[in-house]
């Protein structure tokens, strides 16, 4: 306790306004404004700084995701029910455009196989009500790339990107592995020569696909071998680098590059057999091949946006979005983590969007991050976004000269492609063990939308693991529930630090009730005594979960206490029908050896917001131990860290009465504070601090122990140390952390017993 001439100068917290708050958070202050139009071309950090060590670097990368993306892109368009070039147009404008809004050095924009697959899907879905398009697909993809590419873009101009985090792991692996399966088994009747069969829908569910896949096995061709013995080679080479590389850890890098490279490897060869079988059989060729690719960009043109096309796809954007956000987003930010450098979500859907938003005009159809191709840029070597335009120049070299070539590829050997592109998406055991042991309703929700994705469709996967994951979420927070929580003495298992000191230090923690967080059963707590409760919300308390937190409450308190009056009713006729208990209650039907409720201490450091609702219920609740208690039941509250709260508790009536001023609260010591003369301490702070003295007011501090630890005053200049308080001075039932609280509420009944 500090003596009168060195009590604490009182500190009174100004509560928050919304006239503040929309000063700090929506009215943008000059250098804000410049921050931000400086943050849409993230280039001018970096793009001053480049040298040539970065160019060599960005060469090797950009050459090599070059070579890779020319298949792949061609591939893919195939998967959108498009031409091949559109692949390639695809390709250019993801990589030249995206280096100028770009946080990350190694994702690469272009095609990718869900992204494809999907528009391939939503073709096939809204061609028949546009028949004006049936001949010119592209149409329709182009204004849906410039939907698609707006939104998202408007996503990030509006730093919305932090809704990507509602969507979880779990969703997401399901998404891609189901994905995969569609797209692997969609694939594998093109790699086996029996897909053009009459009544063989490749785009059905993929059981379907699957069961008539052996339906029609019998239509099997000389695809087969192509298909079959360049998937096999595929991966035959990939499984030879792998252990080649462990074999020769020095050549790693050789390795590397040579494993990267395969997917060219095998089709220049492929290609070259194709030519060899089919040059004397253009026009009936012994295996379906790719045919004519025009040269150059043939299908420039300002992107058709019109109303039919706008209402025929809008049911379908949805899910284009999602896919388009979470494959680039998830890449992004793993690559990011893996390389040590931090991606800003929000321009990276600037990026994406402004790429959809332009491409349509090259010919190009939605595009989004790649996994595979962005794995192979970073292990290349890749140092900045320039790359990309390393990229770009390689795929327009290729769409000018290597049409004659593209003819002559094998449409099994791009299936084969495709499977092996998307064989490294679906989910490992590792992976999916993972899941269980972290959370089994998660488990589970990985296994429906995998499910729903494989006898359904890539957009109902997406919806159905979304959802399933946000009911989950909202289950979470609207079950959430709060923890009795007591004391339990400790000290630190410092045997030598003790040998030396011959002392022993010690505190006070505040575990539950119940041992529900793993704590040692055979260690009890001390449950606070003199009807004093103390009760841990581990959640946000809102709307969906107050009830259910004080219900908890209410019930556990009602148990441990007995009530002020025993029937406080008068006469039987007012007494509530379900009022519980014997006919007629007196003082001889209440277990005189519980306590009477005194005081509540409410636990808030896992609160971080609060709402009307939660407050209303508060002050419901507070009413309703006030009756059943006979008494005012204080109500004191630890650990609130939110200014906000605070405003929010004070509007509900919490945080202070008319008669309590506060006893107990936590001081910090402000050391090397000058006075001089008579000048008392308080006035060497600054105005802005908002002191005020309270001779009159009780403290405890742990800061000073003993009469001999209290700082001296004198009349001459001097350093001195000024105990200086955390909490407001002018709401008492506002403490620091549990321990002060339980002091407070533990006086204030002493005091009331009296």
């Amino acid at each position: 306790m500090l003596s009168p001439e060195r009590e604490p100068i009182l500190y009174v917290e100004p509560l928050p306004s919304s006239k503040q708050w929309i000063a700090q958070n929506l009215v943008p202050s000059r250098a804000k404004a410049v921050t931000y139009a400086q943050s849409l071309f993230p280039i001018l950090t970096w793009i001053y700084r480049y040298n040539w060590t970065w160019f060599l670097g960005d060469m090797v990368a950009g050459v090599t995701v070059g070579v890779v993306v020319i298949p792949q892109g061609m591939a893919y368009a195939k998967l959108a029910q498009l031409p091949p070039e559109f692949g390639l147009y695809s390709s250019f404008v993801g990589c030249a455009l995206y280096f100028m809004f770009a946080t990350s050095k190694d994702i690469t924009i272009g095609p990718v196989a869900v992204m494809s697959t999907l528009m391939g899907n939503i073709l096939h879905d809204v061609l028949p009500h546009l028949p004006q398009y049936q001949d010119t697909p592209w149409v329709v993809a182009g204004c849906m790339s410039v939907v698609l590419g707006c939104i998202v873009t408007a996503l990030g101009l509006l730093r919305l990107g932090f809704i990507v985090d509602f969507i979880p792991l779990p969703a997401i692996a399901a998404f891609m592995t189901g994905s995969a399966l569609n797209i692997a088994m969609g694939q594998i009747p093109t790699l086996m020569g029996n897909n053009s069969v009459k009544g063989f829908n490749t785009r059905a569910p993929t059981y379907l696909v699957f069961g008539n896949f052996f339906k029609y096995i019998k239509h099997c061709n000389l695809n087969a071998a192509v298909g079959l013995t360049s998937l096999f080679l595929l991966y035959a080479i990939r499984a030879g680098c792998k252990y080649a590389a462990r074999r020769w850890p020095k050549r790693e890098k050789l390795f590397f590059f040579i494993s990267t490279l395969r997917t060219a490897f095998v089709i220049l060869l492929y290609t070259l057999i194709s030519f060899l079988v089919n040059r004397n059989h253009r026009t009936s060729p012994k295996f379906s091949i790719l045919g004519v690719v025009p040269r150059g960009f043939k299908h420039m043109q300002v992107p058709t946006v019109s109303s039919d096309i706008l209402s025929a796809v809008a049911g379908k954007l949805p899910s284009a979005i999602i896919v388009l956000i979470i494959e680039h987003i998830s890449i992004s930010k793993s690559f990011g983590r893996i390389n040590n450098y931090t991606i800003n979500p929000n321009q990276e859907l600037i990026a994406i969007g402004i790429t959809n938003i332009f491409g349509p005009f090259f010919g190009a159809y939605p595009a989004t991050g790649s996994f595979s191709r962005t794995a192979i840029k970073s292990k290349a070597g890749v140092r900045t976004p320039l790359a990309g335009v390393i990229t770009a120049c390689i795929v327009v070299i290729a769409i000018y000269a290597l049409p004659p070539v593209f003819f002559y590829i094998s449409n099994a050997l791009l299936a084969a492609v495709i499977i092996h592109a998307v064989g490294d998406l679906v989910s490992t055991p590792t992976a999916i063990k993972m899941f269980w042991h972290i959370s089994p309703f998660e488990f589970v929700i990985f296994w429906a939308g995998v499910l729903v994705s494989i006898f359904s469709s890539i957009d109902n996967g997406i919806y159905t693991t979304v959802a399933a994951s946000a009911a989950l979420l909202l289950f979470r927070i609207a079950k959430a529930q709060g923890k009795f929580v007591g004391t339990v003495r400790v000290v630190y298992d410092q045997p030598d630090a003790v040998a030396a000191s011959n002392t022993v230090e010690s505190r006070d923690i505040f575990v539950p009730l119940d041992h529900s967080d793993g704590s040692n059963p055979s260690v009890t707590p001390q449950h606070p005594q003199g009807g004093v409760f103390i009760y841990r919300l581990n959640e946000g308390y809102l709307y969906p979960n107050a009830v259910h937190f004080t219900d908890h409450m209410i019930a556990e308190v009602t148990i441990r206490t007995r009530p002020g009056v025993a029937n406080p009713y008068g006469s039987l006729g007012n007494r509530p029908w379900n009022d519980p208990g014997p006919r007629h209650k007196d003082d001889t039907t209440i277990d005189t050896s519980l306590p009477v409720l005194r005081a509540l201490i409410l636990d808030f450091n896992g609160v971080s917001n609060v709402d009307i609702t939660s407050i209303q219920n508060l002050v419901d609740v507070r009413k309703q131990l006030d009756r059943y208690a006979d008494r005012a039941v204080s109500w004191h509250f630890a650990g609130v860290k939110s200014p906000w709260i605070r405003r929010a508790l004070v509007a509900g009536g919490f945080g202070s009465s008319n008669t309590a001023t506060r006893t107990v609260f936590s001081v910090a010591t402000v050391g090397a504070l000058e006075h001089k003369g008579d000048q008392p301490l308080s006035e060497t702070l600054s105005a802005s601090n908002r002191v005020q003295h309270a001779p009159d007011e009780e403290f405890i501090s742990d800061s000073f122990t003993s009469t001999q630890d209290k700082p001296r005053v004198d009349n001459s200049t001097s350093f001195d140390t000024l105990p200086l308080p955390i909490l407001s001075a002018d709401h008492p039932f506002f403490h620091i952390d549990l321990d002060e609280a339980l002091k407070a509420a533990k006086l204030e009944s002493d005091v009331v017993s009296k």
